[in-house]
C-alpha cells in the first residue's frame, strides 16, 4: 500500500508539471513527498513551482530508482522555484538547462546522510542559462557543488548557504556574474571563480 501512495504522490505532481500553462502555479503541498524518478519539464513558460517552506514541503528521493536528477527542467522561461527542499537524489537535486529567467528563492538541496562521495553532484545547479537568481537557498552535501551556475550569463548569487560541499559556490564560464552575502562552510573550497581561456 506504501508503495502505492508514493506513486500517487509522485504521478500527481509530474501531471501537474506537463500540462502546466504560463501563469499557472504547481503547489507542493507540505510533508514529506517520496518519489522515485525524476520530476521533468521542458518547453514551458511563466511558471511558479512553490511549496509552503523549505520546511514544510520536502521533495525525498531516498528511495530513487529511476533517472539521477531530482528536478530537471530544461528549454524553458521564466521559472520560480519557491519554498521546498529537495533530498538525497542520486544525481543533481535541481538542474536547469537552456533556461531564460530561472529564480531559486527559499529552496533547499541536502543530503541528510552528510557529505560522502556517493551524494550527488550539484545542489542547485543551472547551466547554459539566461537571467539567473538565486537567493535566500540552501545546499548541503554535494559531491561536487553545492551552488553551481555555468556557461550563463547575467546572474545574482546573494544570500545564499552552502556547507559540507565539495565546492560551497562554483560559478564557470559565466558573463556579468553578481555574487555577494552568502555564507560558505565547512566546504573544501568555499567560493569558485572558473574563467579559462580558450574554453
Amino acid at each position: 500500500m506504501a508503495g502505492f501512495l508514493f506513486a500517487n504522490i509522485e504521478k500527481n505532481l509530474q501531471t501537474q508539471f506537463i500540462p502546466a500553462e504560463p501563469g499557472d502555479t504547481i503547489t507542493i503541498p507540505e510533508v514529506l513527498h517520496p518519489i522515485r524518478g525524476t520530476l521533468s519539464i521542458e518547453w514551458k513558460s511563466d511558471l511558479v513551482i512553490r511549496g509552503n517552506s523549505m520546511v514544510q514541503s520536502i521533495l525525498s528521493f531516498s528511495n530513487q530508482d529511476a533517472c539521477a536528477q531530482g528536478i530537471s527542467i530544461t528549454n524553458s522561461t521564466n521559472i520560480t522555484l519557491e519554498g521546498f527542499t529537495v533530498q538525497d537524489t542520486k544525481g543533481d537535486a535541481i538542474k536547469i538547462q537552456y533556461t531564460d529567467g530561472i529564480v531559486f528563492r527559499h529552496v533547499k538541496a541536502e543530503w541528510t546522510g552528510g557529505p560522502k562521495e556517493t551524494n550527488g553532484a550539484y545542489g542547485l545547479y543551472p547551466v547554459q542559462c539566461q537571467n539567473v537568481l538565486i537567493e535566500n537557498s540552501v545546499s548541503i552535501g554535494a559531491s561536487d557543488a553545492g551552488i553551481y551556475v555555468g556557461q550563463s550569463n547575467d546572474i545574482v548569487v546573494r544570500y545564499n548557504i552552502a556547507y559540507d560541499n565539495v565546492a560551497g559556490f562554483e560559478i564557470e564560464y559565466t558573463n556579468n556574474s553578481d555574487v555577494y552575502e552568502n555564507h560558505s562552510c565547512h566546504n573544501a573550497g568555499g567560493i569558485l571563480i572558473f574563467d579559462l581561456s580558450d574554453l
